[in-house]
Protein backbone atom coordinates (compact mmCIF):
# COMPACT_ATOMS: atom_id res chain seq x y z
CA UNK A 1 0.00 0.00 0.00
CA UNK A 2 2.89 2.64 0.86
CA UNK A 3 4.51 1.79 -2.54
CA UNK A 4 1.50 1.78 -4.14
CA UNK A 5 1.01 5.17 -2.80
CA UNK A 6 4.97 6.59 -4.20
CA UNK A 7 4.67 5.21 -7.00
CA UNK A 8 1.24 7.42 -7.91
CA UNK A 9 3.17 10.35 -6.32
CA UNK A 10 5.87 9.40 -8.73
CA UNK A 11 3.70 9.38 -11.86
CA UNK A 12 1.83 12.18 -11.15
CA UNK A 13 5.07 14.32 -10.88
CA UNK A 14 6.95 13.51 -13.71
CA UNK A 15 4.79 13.31 -17.28
CA UNK A 16 5.55 10.27 -18.99
CA UNK A 17 7.08 8.55 -15.70
CA UNK A 18 7.20 4.93 -15.69
CA UNK A 19 7.70 2.81 -12.69
CA UNK A 20 7.54 -0.61 -11.41
CA UNK A 21 7.21 -2.01 -8.16
CA UNK A 22 10.18 -4.86 -7.02
CA UNK A 23 8.80 -7.01 -4.31
CA UNK A 24 11.58 -7.81 -1.65
CA UNK A 25 11.10 -10.57 1.25
CA UNK A 26 13.25 -8.99 4.11
CA UNK A 27 14.88 -11.31 7.53
CA UNK A 28 11.92 -9.92 8.95
CA UNK A 29 8.97 -10.74 6.90
CA UNK A 30 10.88 -14.55 6.82
CA UNK A 31 11.27 -14.36 10.35
CA UNK A 32 7.53 -12.89 11.29
CA UNK A 33 7.04 -14.71 14.99
CA UNK A 34 10.19 -14.22 16.12
CA UNK A 35 10.85 -11.41 19.35
CA UNK A 36 12.57 -8.01 17.04
CA UNK A 37 15.37 -8.01 19.86
CA UNK A 38 16.17 -11.31 18.40
CA UNK A 39 16.54 -11.12 15.13
CA UNK A 40 18.42 -7.48 14.91
CA UNK A 41 16.02 -5.36 16.14
CA UNK A 42 15.16 -1.95 14.42
CA UNK A 43 16.13 -2.35 10.90
CA UNK A 44 15.41 -5.73 10.27
CA UNK A 45 12.90 -4.44 8.11
CA UNK A 46 15.18 -2.28 5.57
CA UNK A 47 18.65 -3.75 5.65
CA UNK A 48 17.91 -6.32 2.95
CA UNK A 49 15.98 -3.68 0.66
CA UNK A 50 19.28 -0.98 1.50
CA UNK A 51 21.63 -3.64 -0.03
CA UNK A 52 19.48 -4.12 -2.77
CA UNK A 53 19.72 -0.37 -3.26
CA UNK A 54 23.25 -0.03 -2.83
CA UNK A 55 23.57 -2.69 -5.58
CA UNK A 56 21.98 -0.69 -8.22
CA UNK A 57 19.01 -3.53 -8.14
CA UNK A 58 16.36 -0.83 -7.30
CA UNK A 59 16.29 2.83 -7.54
CA UNK A 60 14.34 4.15 -4.19
CA UNK A 61 12.77 2.17 -1.48
CA UNK A 62 9.92 2.91 0.57
CA UNK A 63 10.04 2.40 4.25
CA UNK A 64 8.03 3.19 6.79
CA UNK A 65 9.95 5.65 8.82
CA UNK A 66 9.64 3.48 12.47
CA UNK A 67 11.47 1.36 11.19
CA UNK A 68 14.64 2.88 9.53
CA UNK A 69 17.70 2.66 11.71
CA UNK A 70 18.63 6.26 12.50
CA UNK A 71 22.11 6.12 10.72
CA UNK A 72 21.49 5.39 7.40
CA UNK A 73 24.00 2.89 5.46
CA UNK A 74 26.64 5.19 3.25
CA UNK A 75 26.14 6.26 0.18
CA UNK A 76 21.87 6.01 1.19
CA UNK A 77 19.70 9.04 2.43
CA UNK A 78 15.81 10.07 2.76
CA UNK A 79 14.98 11.55 -0.32
CA UNK A 80 11.35 12.30 1.02
CA UNK A 81 9.18 11.99 3.96
CA UNK A 82 5.52 12.14 2.73
CA UNK A 83 2.55 14.14 4.95
CA UNK A 84 2.50 12.38 8.08
CA UNK A 85 -0.48 9.85 9.13
CA UNK A 86 -2.13 10.00 12.71
CA UNK A 87 1.44 8.96 14.72
CA UNK A 88 -0.70 7.29 17.17
CA UNK A 89 -1.05 3.78 18.74
CA UNK A 90 -4.16 1.73 18.58
CA UNK A 91 -5.78 -0.48 20.87
CA UNK A 92 -8.01 -3.41 19.85
CA UNK A 93 -10.22 -5.60 21.52
CA UNK A 94 -13.27 -7.69 21.11
CA UNK A 95 -15.30 -5.00 22.71
CA UNK A 96 -13.58 -2.14 21.93
CA UNK A 97 -12.20 -1.02 24.76
CA UNK A 98 -9.97 2.00 25.30
CA UNK A 99 -6.75 1.51 27.06
CA UNK A 100 -8.31 3.26 30.38
CA UNK A 101 -11.29 0.97 30.47
CA UNK A 102 -9.77 -2.37 29.37
CA UNK A 103 -10.46 -4.87 32.72
CA UNK A 104 -7.87 -5.41 35.25
CA UNK A 105 -5.45 -8.59 34.54
CA UNK A 106 -6.46 -8.01 30.76
CA UNK A 107 -3.98 -9.91 27.97
CA UNK A 108 -1.98 -7.30 26.16
CA UNK A 109 0.07 -8.19 22.60
CA UNK A 110 3.16 -6.05 22.08
CA UNK A 111 6.57 -7.06 21.14
CA UNK A 112 7.78 -3.15 21.73
CA UNK A 113 9.72 -2.27 24.70
CA UNK A 114 8.60 1.63 24.01
CA UNK A 115 5.13 0.06 24.40
CA UNK A 116 5.45 -2.39 27.14
CA UNK A 117 7.60 0.51 29.45
CA UNK A 118 4.32 3.20 28.82
CA UNK A 119 1.94 0.08 29.94
CA UNK A 120 3.77 -0.89 32.96
CA UNK A 121 3.35 2.51 34.20
CA UNK A 122 0.13 3.75 33.21
CA UNK A 123 -1.66 0.59 33.36
CA UNK A 124 0.32 -1.45 35.89
CA UNK A 125 -2.53 -4.20 35.81
CA UNK A 126 -2.17 -5.21 32.74
CA UNK A 127 -0.67 -8.63 31.74
CA UNK A 128 1.80 -7.91 28.49
CA UNK A 129 2.81 -10.30 25.96
CA UNK A 130 5.25 -10.36 23.26
CA UNK A 131 3.69 -10.51 19.52
CA UNK A 132 4.64 -10.83 16.22
CA UNK A 133 3.50 -11.16 12.74
CA UNK A 134 1.34 -9.06 10.08
CA UNK A 135 -1.25 -6.44 10.93
CA UNK A 136 -4.14 -9.12 10.11
CA UNK A 137 -2.20 -11.73 11.92
CA UNK A 138 -2.21 -10.03 14.97
CA UNK A 139 -5.49 -8.92 14.76
CA UNK A 140 -6.85 -12.54 14.58
CA UNK A 141 -5.27 -13.77 17.69
CA UNK A 142 -7.65 -11.39 19.61
CA UNK A 143 -9.64 -13.88 22.01
CA UNK A 144 -8.31 -16.73 22.18
CA UNK A 145 -4.18 -15.80 23.42
CA UNK A 146 -4.97 -11.82 23.91
CA UNK A 147 -7.59 -9.76 25.32
CA UNK A 148 -6.52 -6.61 23.10
CA UNK A 149 -3.18 -5.66 20.94
CA UNK A 150 -2.01 -2.58 20.26
CA UNK A 151 -0.79 -1.23 16.87
CA UNK A 152 0.32 1.69 15.21
CA UNK A 153 -3.01 3.48 13.60
CA UNK A 154 -0.93 4.51 10.35
CA UNK A 155 -0.42 1.47 9.44
CA UNK A 156 -3.94 -0.18 10.01
CA UNK A 157 -5.36 2.73 8.62
CA UNK A 158 -3.37 2.05 5.17
CA UNK A 159 -4.49 -1.10 4.70
CA UNK A 160 -8.54 0.30 5.08
CA UNK A 161 -9.35 -1.96 8.50
CA UNK A 162 -11.28 -0.64 10.97
CA UNK A 163 -9.42 1.36 13.50
CA UNK A 164 -9.37 0.51 16.72
CA UNK A 165 -9.83 2.74 20.07
CA UNK A 166 -6.60 5.57 19.83
CA UNK A 167 -4.29 5.88 22.49
CA UNK A 168 -3.84 9.53 23.58
CA UNK A 169 0.05 11.01 23.17
CA UNK A 170 0.17 11.84 26.64
CA UNK A 171 -0.50 8.10 27.74
CA UNK A 172 1.72 6.43 25.30
CA UNK A 173 4.46 8.31 23.46
CA UNK A 174 5.51 7.14 19.90
CA UNK A 175 8.09 5.57 17.67
CA UNK A 176 10.29 8.07 16.27
CA UNK A 177 8.85 8.75 12.47
CA UNK A 178 5.93 6.80 13.50
CA UNK A 179 3.56 7.47 11.01
CA UNK A 180 5.55 8.56 8.31
CA UNK A 181 6.22 6.88 4.69
CA UNK A 182 10.02 7.92 3.83
CA UNK A 183 11.90 7.31 0.37
CA UNK A 184 15.39 6.14 0.63
CA UNK A 185 17.74 6.81 -2.68
CA UNK A 186 21.49 6.84 -3.64
CA UNK A 187 22.83 10.03 -2.42
CA UNK A 188 24.52 10.40 -5.85
CA UNK A 189 21.37 9.98 -8.02
CA UNK A 190 20.59 13.80 -8.44
CA UNK A 191 18.32 13.55 -10.91
CA UNK A 192 15.90 10.91 -8.81
CA UNK A 193 16.48 13.20 -5.49
CA UNK A 194 15.28 16.03 -7.52
CA UNK A 195 11.75 14.24 -8.34
CA UNK A 196 11.76 13.88 -4.92
CA UNK A 197 11.88 17.29 -3.47
CA UNK A 198 8.23 17.32 -4.95
CA UNK A 199 7.08 15.18 -2.92
CA UNK A 200 8.54 15.69 0.44
CA UNK A 201 6.59 17.85 3.35
CA UNK A 202 8.98 20.00 5.21
CA UNK A 203 6.76 20.43 8.08
CA UNK A 204 6.93 16.49 8.30
CA UNK A 205 10.78 16.18 7.26
CA UNK A 206 11.94 18.56 9.79
CA UNK A 207 9.85 16.94 12.73
CA UNK A 208 11.13 13.62 11.23
CA UNK A 209 14.78 14.65 11.26
CA UNK A 210 14.24 16.06 14.59
CA UNK A 211 13.54 12.62 16.36
CA UNK A 212 15.67 10.81 14.42
CA UNK A 213 18.10 12.73 16.00
CA UNK A 214 16.92 11.83 19.49
CA UNK A 215 16.93 8.27 18.25
CA UNK A 216 20.69 8.73 16.37
CA UNK A 217 22.17 10.19 19.87
CA UNK A 218 20.91 7.45 22.17
CA UNK A 219 22.91 4.97 19.91
CA UNK A 220 23.76 2.79 17.08
CA UNK A 221 23.08 -0.32 20.20
CA UNK A 222 20.23 1.39 22.32
CA UNK A 223 18.17 -1.09 23.60
CA UNK A 224 15.99 0.87 26.09
CA UNK A 225 12.82 1.84 25.18
CA UNK A 226 12.44 5.51 23.95
CA UNK A 227 9.73 7.43 21.92
CA UNK A 228 9.88 10.97 20.36
CA UNK A 229 7.01 13.12 18.88
CA UNK A 230 7.77 16.27 17.15
CA UNK A 231 5.86 19.39 16.06
CA UNK A 232 5.75 22.50 14.59
CA UNK A 233 4.13 25.34 16.94
CA UNK A 234 4.10 28.92 16.81
CA UNK A 235 7.25 28.60 14.12
CA UNK A 236 9.54 26.17 16.53
CA UNK A 237 9.83 22.54 17.10
CA UNK A 238 7.93 21.07 20.18
CA UNK A 239 9.55 17.72 20.88
CA UNK A 240 8.13 14.90 23.46
CA UNK A 241 10.67 12.58 24.09
CA UNK A 242 10.92 9.60 26.46
CA UNK A 243 13.35 7.07 27.34
CA UNK A 244 12.84 4.09 30.08
CA UNK A 245 15.43 1.49 31.49
CA UNK A 246 15.99 -1.56 29.97
CA UNK A 247 14.25 -3.71 33.33
CA UNK A 248 11.05 -0.94 32.11
CA UNK A 249 11.08 0.12 36.07
CA UNK A 250 12.02 3.50 35.28
CA UNK A 251 10.93 5.85 32.81
CA UNK A 252 11.24 9.66 32.42
CA UNK A 253 9.72 11.69 30.31
CA UNK A 254 10.55 15.63 28.67
CA UNK A 255 9.09 18.61 26.65
CA UNK A 256 11.71 21.39 25.19
CA UNK A 257 11.19 23.58 22.14
CA UNK A 258 13.95 25.04 19.40
CA UNK A 259 14.71 25.96 16.02
CA UNK A 260 16.38 23.08 14.63
CA UNK A 261 16.38 19.30 14.94
CA UNK A 262 19.35 19.25 17.33
CA UNK A 263 16.90 19.40 19.73
CA UNK A 264 16.40 15.82 19.33
CA UNK A 265 19.93 15.31 20.69
CA UNK A 266 20.34 17.82 23.68
CA UNK A 267 16.95 15.76 24.63
CA UNK A 268 17.77 12.39 24.34
CA UNK A 269 21.13 13.67 26.46
CA UNK A 270 18.97 14.85 29.16
CA UNK A 271 16.98 11.70 29.77
CA UNK A 272 19.56 9.49 29.17
CA UNK A 273 21.37 11.27 32.51
CA UNK A 274 18.07 10.97 34.30
CA UNK A 275 17.53 7.05 33.48
CA UNK A 276 21.26 6.66 34.17
CA UNK A 277 20.74 8.44 37.86
CA UNK A 278 17.95 6.64 38.34
CA UNK A 279 19.44 3.05 37.94
CA UNK A 280 21.88 4.29 40.11
CA UNK A 281 19.85 5.27 43.22
CA UNK A 282 18.06 1.58 42.61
Amino acid sequence: MQTETVKRLLESAVCDLKTAVCPIRTAGDILAEAPLDQIGGKGVFVKDIERCLLAGEIDCAVHSLKDMQAVLPEGLLIGACLEREDPRDMLFSRRGYTLETLPAGSRVGSSSLRRKCQLRHFRPDLELKDIRGNVPTRLGKIGDEFDAVILAAAGVKRLGLEPGCPIAIEHMLPSPGQGVIAVETRADDRELLEILESLNHPATGLCAATERAFLAALGVDCRLPAGAYATLVAGEIRLEGLLGSQDLKHIRRLTISGKDASLGTSAAGTLQAEIHAMENLS
